[in-house]
């Protein structure tokens, strides 16, 4: 009875339903709590907005001086281009590949190297990917499989991926991926 009066309270039901509860001790199918099904999201069950003289007239305007405040606080619409400079704080480099290579990485929307470390297994299983690579995929692979092995002194397992132009090394070597890309300018 007093399970009853506390789910009552806590949860605001008013209709009656059977109430199972699954233990030691079961009650009888006779006895129900209250409960009103409740749309906590839907357009049919809001309330009505109601007369509109109660809210303030809004006048549109067209001013560019004023319209200049309004838009530096609106996002941008594409990522801007980053500005040249010597050095960045954060050690990114701008995109300045080497002549003669036969492949490129491409860089996301953001202007950053498509080098991701996937986690599975709780953390035990860690892969290196490389996406978005362009031109000859398998000379890519090589050098950076041969570049890892003579870091490690043992040989990796790497996947290439053709068709979505993705390379998957074994291990965590993303730091090494990175620094290989940028050295190449890409």
């Amino acid at each position: 009875m007093a399970l009853r009066m506390v789910l009552r309270k806590t949860l605001g039901l008013k209709q009656t339903i059977p109430l199972a509860i699954s233990s030691h001790r079961q009650i009888p199918q006779n006895h129900a709590i209250h409960t009103q099904p409740i749309r906590l999201s839907s357009f049919r069950s809001s309330e009505p907005v109601g007369d509109l003289a109660q809210f303030p007239e809004v006048e549109v305007v067209r001013n560019p001086p004023e319209w200049k405040y309004v838009e530096r606080i609106l996002a941008p619409r594409t990522v801007p281009r980053p500005t040249p400079k010597e050095s960045y704080p954060s050690g990114w480099k701008p995109t300045n590949p080497q002549p003669g290579l036969k492949y490129t990485v491409l860089r996301t929307k953001n202007h950053m190297l498509p080098v991701y470390l996937q986690r599975a297994f709780r953390g035990q299983r860690r892969i290196t990917v490389i996406r978005r690579v362009e031109g000859d995929i398998w000379l890519l692979e090589a050098e950076l499989r041969y570049l890892i092995e003579k870091q490690l002194n043992r040989p990796i397992i790497t996947r290439v991926n053709e068709m979505t132009g993705q390379i998957a090394f074994k291990g965590d070597h993303v730091a090494v991926v990175e620094k290989f890309l940028l050295d190449k300018g890409l």
